[in-house]
């Protein structure tokens, strides 16, 4: 019990800069949602709920379409698809023995930022350190959408703007200290950064929708990785100074 202890307030203290982050982005969907006719009540439920960004943002869309409940349950499945891979890539560092309970409520809060914490985790990953980062980022983004729909139209639209790329500073945040003084990792991030701009360009792959070109990305890259690069050692970790190329599952995903 004490060891849980521990490890979920090491989680909740290496959530804090996520939850921080997830504040300033969730800030802008509160104002947004507020704008589309959602009540205050009806907003944070979503956030609390969903916990995804890409999710949320194209739900107002639909909701301002009056699109069909099988559209809207369609586009989430197809944005949010990554975490099925996320899962997995997770569900790997659990112990076998871990209880049902556990990944149940692990898979509710998986996001790009928690997923990418978690997996750089040496060794086995315990729940409860999982539990911890729920416990700070998850009412960062409850919270944030809570302030963003009382606050309206309060706030000059060059704040707006500004709080609407404060995400990607959070994937920044993520990929560098990994990537320090490892070639092979910092190799397998600028090759994420130029593929995704490579998709972005192609004409084929402009009626594909942004979740199902994660999912190709992370495939792809990961998969490019792997073969070139392979783990020697099942326990190797995800640190600066290891081999392990584990982040470019996550860094396919967040490019």
């Amino acid at each position: 019990m004490g060891t849980n202890r521990i490890q979920w307030k090491n989680g909740f203290c290496d959530g804090i800069p996520i939850g921080l982050g997830y504040f300033a982005v969730s800030f802008t969907f509160g104002i947004l949602a507020k704008k589309a006719g959602l009540t205050l009540f009806q907003a944070v439920v979503i956030s609390l709920t969903n916990l995804t960004s890409a999710g949320q943002f194209a739900a107002l869309g639909l909701m301002g379409a009056s699109a069909t409940y099988l559209e809207m349950a369609s586009a989430q499945l197809i944005l949010n698809l990554r975490y099925c891979l996320m899962s997995c890539a997770l569900s790997q560092k659990l112990d076998a023995k871990a209880p049902f309970i556990h990944r149940f409520l692990l898979a509710h809060g998986i996001t790009d930022e928690i997923f990418g914490v978690a997996v750089c985790k040496s060794g086995k990953l315990n729940p409860f350190y999982n539990y911890g980062l729920m416990s700070s980022a998850i009412p960062g983004w409850t919270l944030g959408t809570f302030f963003g729909v009382i606050s309206g139209e309060v706030l000059p639209e060059r704040i707006i703007n500004a709080l609407s790329i404060a995400l990607y500073g959070m994937f920044i945040a993520v990929i560098i200290p990994p990537a320090k003084g490892n070639k092979v990792l910092t190799g397998i991030i600028l090759l994420s950064m130029l593929m995704s701009s490579f998709f972005a360009k192609l004409e084929i792959f402009h009626h594909v929708s942004p979740g199902f070109k994660i999912i190709i990305l992370t495939i792809l890259i990961a998969g490019i990785a792997a073969f070139l690069f392979p783990i020697r050692e099942a326990d190797e970790d995800c640190s600066a100074g290891g081999k392990s190329i584990a982040p470019a599952l996550q860094e396919g995903g967040l490019t």
